[in-house]
């Protein structure tokens, strides 16, 4: 998958479209193996027991359990990016645990799934996800989603 949609400010690096899908990178410290996510931009391992100075990306679980979760129901102060004469839509943010990596990443729920359909302990996928600059133009972010066979409104698996 990759359909030209550049990666929003500040996220270069954390993330990769392809052919085999879409995944998160995290860092991973090449002397002692700890990852961090986003990746360090600056040399140096997030351990402070290790003296490591290189990382490697690593692709992250694209699966994980929904941790704890929230909806924003107002807009952000400026300067949170919105294109003038747009009405604010409220979105669900969410903490998933990568239980391969005993990590937790926090993103944006996709916009077509409420608040009210998420229960804490739920499958959630990574799927990529689109923001609107201030200008108008679409930047590539990730979102967390429900695995499929999950019923949006009661948060129950079914076949």
């Amino acid at each position: 998958m990759t359909d030209g949609i550049p990666a929003a400010p500040g996220t270069e690096g954390w993330f990769r479209e392809s052919p085999d899908g879409f995944v998160l990178l995290a860092g991973r410290c090449t002397a002692c193996g700890a990852l961090s996510f986003p990746p360090r931009t600056v040399p140096g391992c997030p351990d402070p027991g290790c003296e490591g100075l290189d990382q490697s990306p690593e692709p992250l679980s694209t699966t994980g359990t929904l941790w704890s979760y929230t909806d924003a129901r107002y807009a952000p102060p400026p300067p949170y990016p919105r294109p003038p004469d747009t009405e604010f839509s409220p979105y669900a943010l969410a903490a998933v645990e990568l239980a391969a990596e005993r990590m937790i990443v926090l993103g944006q729920v996709a916009p077509d799934i409420p608040a009210e359909a998420l229960r804490v302990g739920m499958t959630m996928e990574l799927a990529p996800g689109t923001l609107l600059s201030s200008t108008g133009v679409e930047e590539r972010v990730w979102n967390w989603r429900p695995v499929a066979g999950y019923d949006a409104y009661t948060g129950e698996a079914h076949a």
